[in-house]
């Protein structure tokens, strides 16, 4: 199956396959956190669960594929990336397979895209949001789209010491900061 689309003006093509999230369509999700995130040229982006490479690839148009990092631990949605940073001409953006940071050794990210499994329990995305806060730089910022709130609020707050929620179509995408230091380290150390 193949995708044609449009995002923000670039025109982008997805080969993708029945075994994957959102075959036929691109997730309203993916769009909603899309619209959210400000891109700049060097920007260094990691897609953290890339599925057939949506976010990553539409990264690597604006910041550039030496700056993209995609991991998923999904074989087939690897499969599907490889084949679609070929596709859309941004060879050279890294792939990774890993079970969240598993595999990731790179560091300094200005920013964290996240479309997480939000079905499922919510360790994944516990290890993708403490994880994460520790590969961003001072300033750089992670995003993460999901239909529920107050769960991952919560985590972003603890983890981050804020967070800001934008709603549009039915999903929150989250929004946070890394500081110096976060909340939850600044506060065991003021005890």
């Amino acid at each position: 199956m193949i995708i044609e689309t449009n995002i923000n003006g670039i025109d982008l093509s997805f080969e993708t396959s029945s075994k994957i999230f959102s075959p036929l369509a691109i997730d309203m999700g993916t769009l909603a956190m899309l619209s959210a995130v400000e891109l700049s040229p060097g920007d260094k982006l990691l897609d953290l669960g890339c599925g057939y490479g949506i976010v990553g690839i539409y990264a690597a148009k604006l910041v550039g594929y030496q700056n993209v990092v995609m991991s998923d631990i999904d074989k087939e949605c690897l499969r599907l990336s490889t084949s679609n940073v070929e596709r859309n001409n941004v060879s050279g953006v890294k792939i990774i397979e890993s079970n969240g940071f598993e595999n990731i050794s790179d560091s300094g990210f200005t920013l964290i895209l996240s479309n997480p499994p939000y079905h499922t329990d919510f360790s994944i995305a516990k290890h993708f949001i403490e994880k994460g806060f520790n590969r961003l730089q001072v300033g750089g910022m992670m995003f993460m789209v999901t239909k529920r709130r107050d769960w991952y609020r919560n985590k972003f707050v603890a983890i981050f010491g804020g967070v800001q929620i934008i709603e549009a179509n039915g999903y929150f995408v989250f929004r946070a900061e890394k500081r110096n230091m976060s909340y939850a380290n600044k506060k065991r150390k003021l005890s």
